[in-house]
């Protein structure tokens, strides 16, 4: 299953509106470029899996609003998930995506 950016990008879109929050916001919050939110917002850039965890920071949510519409917050754990995040490199974030691919992909029941 392929991942619909624009159907991210609007999701992104709703949160940051429903939070009352301008793109330029977000993005110093996210710590991400000036416009790039635009651009992911109408789908014409990729978000990388950092960027997306940014904007779940950012947004006060989980990044599975904005990958499969439906957020957790029974905790905030996937913030901690996040902040392991924020200080890798390229190769250490493609590691972290291929792991976590493989764990969404496991039927841990």
């Amino acid at each position: 299953m392929k991942p619909d950016y624009k159907l991210i990008g609007k999701r992104i879109a709703k949160r940051r509106k429903y939070l009352g929050l301008t793109q330029a916001q977000v993005e110093e919050a996210a710590d991400i470029g000036d416009k790039y939110l635009s651009v992911i917002e109408r789908s014409k850039s990729i978000p990388s899996l950092e960027v997306i965890m940014r904007l779940a920071l950012a947004l006060d949510t989980t990044p599975d609003e904005f990958l499969v519409g439906a957020a957790q917050y029974e905790n905030d754990e996937w913030k901690n998930v996040a902040e392991l995040l924020r200080p890798m490199d390229e190769k250490h974030l493609a590691l972290a995506k291929s792991l976590l691919t493989w764990l969404s992909e496991q039927d841990l029941k």
